[in-house]
């Protein structure tokens, strides 16, 4: 039975949420599936990926074969690194200690590249909060100095004209 790691679809219309699992080539996209390995979230920036790394290095020595989306997904998890790290430690060229002290420190690095990224989104969003109340600021103001010579002129208009029936 040839298997495959792809995603299924679930959510709303317009907003996906994919669930990656194990199934059957043969099986339909949001069909039976053998094991759910973890969940994939497009919506959120970054896209929230939840995995079970184990599972999916499991399948993937068993011959499962990823999708080229799911490929992806692994790839930036990292279980395709630590598929290639236990396979090196089968052959001998590295011990289980050291392949795991390599995975650790990727997952350190990806980690704190994510937070980058989070927190440059987060800076920007300020910024652009920052820079779109300063323009109402200048709206509002703009629209109050505007007004302000009218109402100066229908007080002056409204004094005259009752200076003018005063006279009469």
């Amino acid at each position: 039975m040839p298997v495959k790691i792809r995603l299924q679809r679930h959510g709303k219309k317009g907003k996906p949420y994919y669930w990656i699992v194990a199934a059957d080539a043969r099986a339909k996209r949001d069909g039976k599936y053998l094991e759910k390995l973890g969940a994939y979230n497009p919506n959120t920036n970054p896209a929230t990926i939840d995995l079970n790394i184990d599972g999916a290095v499991t399948w993937l020595e068993n011959g499962a074969q990823p999708t080229d989306t799911a490929r992806a997904i692994l790839s930036y998890k990292g279980v395709l690194l630590k598929k290639h790290l236990k396979g090196g430690v089968t052959k001998g060229a590295l011990t289980e200690e050291q392949a795991e002290a390599k995975f650790a420190a990727w997952l350190e690095e990806k980690a704190s590249k994510i937070g980058n990224k989070t927190d440059g989104l987060a800076k920007a969003e300020a910024e652009a909060k920052a820079k779109a109340l300063e323009a109402e600021k200048a709206a509002n103001e703009a629209r109050i100095a505007a007004n302000a010579p009218a109402v100066e002129e229908t007080t002056e208009e409204a004094a005259t004209e009752e200076a003018s029936n005063e006279e009469e």
